[in-house]
């Protein structure tokens, strides 16, 4: 029996931990990467491995494109296959976009946006192949509504978000499924910053009352995947209500 395989990138914490253990459990093989944090995503490696799943862990950053192409080049050499790319990776920044130094400019932008560029032209000649498979990216609730404070954060999953539904319509004859899930407040590390009052504060906003999971994110990754492929070039929303 055929084992399908997946690609979650940030994988070594938040939702792309959960998610590439999620679909660990429902059999899928997995590739996983991060930036930096080798330990933290060889945990999430072996916790695979043990349960008895392939999965290859490579630490680089999805925003360089020669670390992409490295990266896909591993891949290749174990998987002939890939049905799913969740394109996760992604950092925050905020602050007044005044105040924002070309350097950190590049560098939100290069992770957030370059990086789901750069891993969905490695996958999709891939997926053409055979005509089948799902890309899911990772974006928010800001690249719809934006942020204040956060203007270069929205820009960025703002432009994930038409990125994925102008790709859906390239991909769809294909039977390629593009879509994308609008986070709201999912209780992250990338939330750290926030004092407990100020988390409260926000939970109080939101209709569901509580943050979301990164086991609810993973979750609706998993509905997706089991939804129609007439479900393509969609911005979903996962904010308990709240946006």
């Amino acid at each position: 029996m055929h084992r399908k395989t997946a690609i979650v990138t940030g994988a070594s914490r938040g939702i792309g931990r959960a998610l590439a253990i999620r679909l660990a459990e429902a059999g899928y093989d997995l590739a996983i990467c991060a930036r930096t944090n080798t330990t933290a995503l060889n945990e999430v490696q072996n916790r695979i491995l043990h349960r008895g799943g392939q999965c290859i862990a490579y630490t680089g950053d999805m925003g360089n494109s020669k670390q992409v192409q490295e990266f896909f080049a591993l891949i290749s050499q174990q998987y002939p296959e890939i049905d799913v790319l969740v394109n996760n990776a992604g950092i925050s920044h905020i602050g007044l976009l005044q105040d924002m130094t070309d350097m950190e400019w590049n560098r939100i932008l290069q992770t957030n946006l370059s990086s789901v560029f750069y891993c969905c032209r490695q996958v999709i000649p891939v997926m053409l192949s055979k005509k089948a498979g799902h890309i899911i990216n990772i974006s928010s609730v800001w690249g719809v509504a934006g942020a204040s404070m956060e203007t270069a954060y929205s820009a960025t999953k703002g432009g994930v978000n038409s990125l994925t539904r102008a790709l859906a319509k390239e991909l769809a004859p294909s039977h390629i499924c593009v879509n994308a899930i609008a986070c709201g407040y999912i209780d992250t590390e990338m939330n750290q910053h926030l004092s407990a009052d100020e988390k409260q504060q926000l939970c109080n906003e939101i209709p569901a009352g509580r943050a979301g999971t990164p086991d609810d994110a993973a979750g609706m990754v998993l509905s997706i995947l089991e939804s129609p492929d007439y479900l393509t070039g969609q911005v979903i929303s996962l904010d308990g209500g709240w946006i």
